[in-house]
């Protein structure tokens, strides 16, 4: 992983990410009544928003194999708002299956995954917090890859604190962590092979 200074923002010579950085994250993370009023979703700040451009950007260089370039262009994003929750997870991801930094993972899922929760305590922790909606899906794959880090780390009780958030967010349990929650009471057996931790589970 690089660790050069973040990407400058006028390579393109365009406008990135909807505008100024000066913004900040605009208000904060916070949990809304989905439309149809049968569940919950993440509100993300402007500043998130703004950013959506950017991520697809980096997505488009991690499919390239620009590896180096998207961390720091992760990094940048996240100095100029904080609470992108997908940036958060992107870098956990790459922390773990690129480099095999268990702890540096630890860190940003824990970051991305402590912005969902806490906007979903402040409302009083209602469910069903969809996890396979757009709106919520970071947040739940911020969770899982915590949870993973945290048993590697042998830290199994708080795995399962934070498989038990999770899935008292959206009792339905589509992304199956009953099952983790299993295999962690067996003591010893492996949680989920580092190869399969994020192939999607979407129905």
């Amino acid at each position: 992983m690089s660790n050069r200074p973040p990407r400058k923002p006028n390579s393109g010579g365009r406008r990135r990410g909807g505008g100024a950085r000066s913004g900040g994250a605009r208000g904060g993370v916070t949990l809304k009544r989905s439309a149809d009023g049968r569940g919950w979703l993440l509100s993300h700040p402007a500043g998130v928003r703004e950013r959506a451009d950017d991520l697809e950007e980096v997505r488009a260089m991690l499919d390239a194999g620009e590896i180096d370039v998207a961390v720091d262009e992760l990094r940048w994003l996240l100095s100029g708002c904080g609470e992108m929750i997908e940036a958060h997870f992107l870098l956990g991801k790459l922390a773990v299956e690129t480099d095999g930094d268990v702890e540096l993972g630890r860190g940003h899922f824990g970051f991305g995954f402590q912005l969902g929760e806490r906007a979903w305590r402040r409302a009083g922790e209602p469910h069903p917090m969809p996890a396979l909606h757009p709106a919520n899906r970071a947040f739940f794959d911020c969770g899982r890859g915590l949870a993973w880090c945290l048993r590697e780390l042998g830290k199994r009780e708080l795995a399962l604190e934070v498989l038990a958030k999770l899935r008292a967010a959206d009792p339905s349990d589509p992304l199956g962590l009953a099952g983790w929650v299993d295999e962690l009471a067996t003591a010893d057996t492996p949680l989920v092979p580092l190869a399969t931790l994020f192939t999607p589970r979407d129905a």
